[in-house]
């Protein structure tokens, strides 16, 4: 695949103009701009309903962010008065591609900051290079708790939960809602987000629901596409719930294949990250899905509204026609974590540009506000952040023309995310200890 390499603010004044900003920034020394590459599926089964919307959600951002129209406590113009300067990078290709990428970023672009990734694949790739290398890494997504499990970083930082807060508010929510389930099946990914997704969902089952047994799990490749066998496997096991973590091009056709069969008429269906195929499927999304979007994002945010959230939502929709699912949500809270790190290192430093060294030690254990609510670096030594998350149950709102959620739950950020110290899935199987539930 041809990777897409974008300056978004360059020689031309369409560029210049897309991002907000004037001929005087153009001409700006190095001092007066922030270099930050985005990185994000731009082609491939990831690029529709996951790598492009997050990326026009980081456009638009960034564009607010350098007119200074976004309310107080982010009303200063760019990052800390710095014009905010951005190189976008297609992530399709594997990770192998994507760590050499990363080195001409750093090397060649001279960026000031990377932020992005979607893959737990690339999650795991990446991180090594930038500590080689001593650059400003932020991860905007990716569901592997394995990155900060497994590895130490002192430039790393993932801005966004992992994954195990998706199936333990997912086991939270069937119990509270009374929701039987004798037996389950899984769909996943064949790889770290996928396995880990299902290894959580167990665990989370076997504490909460211990009555309930799991059957068949099914791991297809990802970006596979046709999922008839699976589909197949699972309507003769004929389990009560079916759970997946299936993500971007290869959820949309799952779900197209799955409910042309009638699956969801025979099982009830759980999707841990799904709320970012909906505005693809429309009411072809059938309802009474158990659905989160790997955060308080997307219409569970809308929800609870609030001045940032109703700020970007409207503008979003405005600019691209569709309402901001999870992508745009954890782009947003990554950038402004990304602001908030810089604008305090330029505080403790007299106001200077920061080096990657002082942006890291300002970022280590920050807390911010974002649209998805307060995000908190309070994992992984400081380096990897917990959120409050979401579940809800689709239903298409014949009136309005749209798909709504109903019955939404919310969970406090220390509910469903391990503490400090403590791999997820041993977490869940003591029981969530030292969890704050209200």
């Amino acid at each position: 695949m041809k990777l897409s390499v974008k300056r978004l603010m360059g020689a031309t004044a369409a560029a210049a103009l897309s991002l907000g900003i004037g001929a005087g920034a153009q001409a700006a020394s190095h001092s007066d701009t922030f270099k930050i590459g985005l990185v994000t599926f731009l082609s491939g089964g990831a690029a529709e309903s996951f790598g492009v919307p997050a990326l026009n959600g980081g456009k638009l951002l960034i564009d607010m962010l350098n007119k200074g129209e976004l309310p107080a406590p982010y009303d200063q113009k760019g990052f800390g008065g710095m014009t905010i300067e951005a190189v976008e990078i297609d992530e399709a290709g594997g990770a192998t591609k994507q760590v050499q990428e990363f080195r001409n970023l750093v090397q060649r672009e001279k960026v000031d900051a990377v932020l992005g990734y979607v893959s737990s694949g690339d999650c795991l790739a990446v991180p090594p290079v930038a500590e080689e290398l001593k650059a400003f890494l932020v991860l905007y997504d990716c569901g592997t708790p394995r990155v900060f499990e497994e590895g130490s970083y002192n430039y790393v930082f993932r801005t966004a939960a992992h994954a195990t807060m998706d199936n333990v508010s997912l086991a939270k929510y069937m119990t509270s809602r009374g929701i039987k389930v004798d037996s389950y099946a899984g769909v996943n990914q064949d790889y770290a987000w996928g396995q880990d997704s299902w290894a959580d969902s167990v665990a989370s089952m076997g504490v909460l629901m211990p009555d309930a047994k799991a059957s068949t799990a099914l791991f297809p490749k990802i970006f596979a596409g046709q999922y008839g066998t699976e589909i197949s496997a699972v309507m003769r096991e004929k389990p009560d719930l079916l759970h997946s973590s299936l993500w971007g091009g290869d959820l949309q056709a799952f779900m197209l294949q799955a409910s042309a069969r009638g699956i969801h008429k025979r099982m009830r269906i759980a999707l841990a990250a799904g709320d970012h195929v909906i505005p693809q499927l429309g009411k072809k999304m059938p309802d009474g899905i158990i659905l989160g979007a790997r955060g308080m994002n997307g219409l569970a945010a809308r929800a609870k509204g609030g001045e940032l959230v109703d700020l970007l939502w409207d503008r979003y929709k405005a600019a691209y026609g569709v309402f901001p699912v999870q992508a745009p949500f954890r782009m947003w809270q990554g950038l402004l974590g990304v602001k908030s790190a810089v604008e305090k290192a330029m505080k403790a430093n007299g106001g200077m540009k920061p080096t990657a060294e002082q942006m890291a030690a300002a970022m280590k254990g920050l807390s911010w506000e974002a649209p998805s609510g307060t995000i908190t670096m309070a994992l992984g030594n400081g380096h990897q952040a917990i959120q409050p998350n979401a579940i809800g149950t689709t239903k298409w709102d014949e009136a309005a023309g749209e798909m709504t959620l109903v019955d939404v739950e919310y969970y406090d950020a220390e509910c469903v995310n391990p503490p400090d110290g403590v791999k997820a899935v041993e977490w869940i199987k003591a029981g969530f200890p030292g969890a704050k539930c209200d």
